[in-house]
């Protein structure tokens, strides 16, 4: 079992995680941030199970409560940063399959306007 300040340590850990997942988003490596986030889901989740094992001390709640606090400001701000990149893909998305259909609909109307040239007699063609 771990103490409360080890608890303590894994909420600075988690901190420390938080920024650079920040830092990841900023800098727009959504692959490496998405690596990174595996990692931070896994000690998140860990220090769940092990926060309420221990009592703490009044120092070390407010402690807590601060590192908890900065960790909520980043993952807005992280989540801001996915969510404009999730707009933006959407966006690409939209413009690739319109061009696609602008494709599909050109390639009909070269060959329904070939098979009229066909049908038309060579001396009445333009």
């Amino acid at each position: 079992m771990r103490s409360a300040v080890s608890v303590v340590d894994q909420y600075r850990q988690l901190l420390e995680t938080s920024n650079r997942m920040l830092g990841l988003a900023r800098e727009q490596d959504w692959e490496a941030l998405v690596q990174c986030e595996a990692g931070y889901l896994v000690s998140l989740e860990r220090l769940r199970s092990e926060d309420g094992e221990w009592p703490s001390s009044d120092a070390e709640r407010e402690e807590k409560m601060a590192l908890l606090a900065r960790i909520l400001e980043q993952d807005a701000e992280t989540r801001r940063a996915l969510e404009a990149r999730r707009e933006e893909l959407s966006h690409l998305i939209g413009s690739s399959r319109r061009q696609q259909a602008l494709g599909e609909v050109y390639q009909a109307g070269r060959g329904s306007i070939a098979s009229r040239l066909r049908s038309v007699p060579p001396d009445e063609r333009p």
